[in-house]
């Protein structure tokens, strides 16, 4: 019996005029699939590099960068060949870093390196008392092409070997979940900067235009059974497929100097006004999941699919978007079009997103997905219910029920006190808050 067939490319890669930070399964169902479908696609390519280790870059670089996206819907799966990805790079490459970012065909620099990966301390700058971000402060000051590993220094080393090249103006287009995301990037890029390459400040001011964006569209861990589907339906081997579901958005906010895809011609959005695209995404969206993520599982559900058809979590669900609806500053018939919408995303039955994915950096999410609902109800003089249960269920998660912690910065939350404190110090004076936390955490684990 012959061996199946391999992915190869058929026509040339598009020139390569994006640079990604971040090479998991969202980027390439959301940024890359975005890119492939722009109205001049054959015109921008993109160098992808890894997070951390090889692993992603090697399996596309044995099928010429292509993979398969598998955007699965209630009905069956369609597949769908993404041509986008020009080059595929280790973190490890850290030269091939620097000289694709210093390139001055390219215009846009993009990230998915999760919450996490911003290294930000308490006060939302730049976490100093980090020992990895200690260790690339020390190395760029005394070197500025030596090699770094976090992500916002990785990218502060791509902008000065940019600058010291003479390049042009860049885009830095961050899309992760967190609100303002451009700004953010911004400040940690800045205080970086000013800590490490004080000379390169007023190049960065210059010529680097931080774009906010909201980004949205499940997808779940690659599974055997998903490569084993691309097989049986295609006849050819995919190392490296992406399950996605139909649904898909993506919000921008910001200057392009340099020039961006088409992206309008695949969905994408442009406003002056990103921030009640964020809270809708982040509180009713992400904000159920984290929900879901802690509380379901003790009710014995593994997936978003089987939470969601539980009448008792749908009805936590729904409690949370009652409480975080009106803060959010869109129509409330465009609301419940939404939420409807995600209930029948968070029903498919055929997309398995586990709870244990979702689950993980709690300590990082739960800050902008939670806490913002939760300080408007407080402010009113409510105790909301929806907002207690998420907080009471990562307690939960943490002190041992649940799904396996994955959550460095929580790893001392040992009662509710603790966890109050790691979320934010003020919450710790506010004895109503934490008594219904700890009566909420004494039913959830009476489930």
């Amino acid at each position: 019996m012959s061996e199946p067939r391999t992915l190869v490319r058929e026509r040339p890669a598009p020139p390569v005029r994006i640079v990604h930070l971040g090479l998991g399964n969202f980027f390439r169902a959301h940024q890359a699939w975005f890119t492939a479908h722009a109205a001049d696609a054959d015109d921008w390519g993109i160098a992808a590099f890894t997070g951390r280790g090889p692993a992603a870059a090697d399996a596309l670089n044995a099928q010429d960068g292509l993979y398969t996206l598998i955007t699965r819907a209630p009905e069956g799966d369609e597949f769908e060949t993404v041509p986008t990805l020009s080059s595929r790079y280790s973190a490890g490459d850290h030269g091939r870093w620097l000289r694709c970012v210093a390139a001055p065909e390219v215009a846009i620099m993009t990230m998915t390196v999760t919450e996490a990966g911003y290294t930000r301390g308490g006060d939302g700058g730049l976490d100093r008392e980090s020992p990895s971000v200690a260790h690339d402060l020390v190395a760029l000051r005394a070197d500025p092409r030596a090699v770094v590993g976090t992500a916002v220094a990785r990218v502060v080393a791509g902008l000065a070997a940019r600058a010291a090249a003479g390049g042009g103006p860049i885009s830095l287009v961050p899309c992760d979940n967190l609100p303002g995301n451009g700004a953010v990037a911004a400040r940690l890029v800045r205080e970086f900067t000013e800590a490490a390459l004080p000379a390169w400040g007023g190049w960065i001011d210059a010529n680097v235009s931080f774009v906010t964006s909201a980004v949205d569209r499940i997808t779940p861990a690659t599974t055997p059974d998903d490569m084993a589907a691309v097989e049986n339906a295609l006849g050819y081997r995919d190392a490296a497929p992406v399950v996605t579901e139909p649904f898909r958005e993506w919000v921008l906010c910001g200057d392009f100097p340099a020039g961006r895809p088409g992206w309008e011609a695949s969905g994408a959005v442009f406003t002056a006004d990103i921030t009640p695209y964020e809270q809708r995404k982040l509180w009713l969206l992400n904000g159920a999941h984290s929900l879901l993520a802690y509380t379901a599982p003790l009710r014995g559900h593994c997936t978003v699919g089987a939470a969601v058809r539980d009448p008792v979590c749908r009805a936590w669900l729904e409690q949370w978007w009652r409480e975080a609806g009106p803060y959010i500053g869109l129509p409330a018939a465009e609301l419940a079009t939404y939420q409807r919408a995600l209930l029948d995303r968070f029903a498919n039955p055929r997309m398995h997103h586990q709870l244990a994915q979702i689950a993980m950096d709690g300590s990082q999410k739960l800050p902008v997905r939670v806490l913002p609902v939760l300080r408007h109800e407080r402010a009113a003089g409510r105790v909301p219910e929806g907002a207690v249960r998420a907080i009471a269920g990562w307690v939960c998660h943490l002190t041992g029920s649940g799904v396996r912690v994955a959550d460095s910065r929580a790893l001392g939350v040992r009662d509710t006190g603790s966890a109050l404190a790691l979320l934010d110090s003020a919450l710790l004076t506010d004895t109503e808050l934490r008594a219904a936390v700890d009566e909420e955490v004494r039913r959830l684990r009476g489930q």
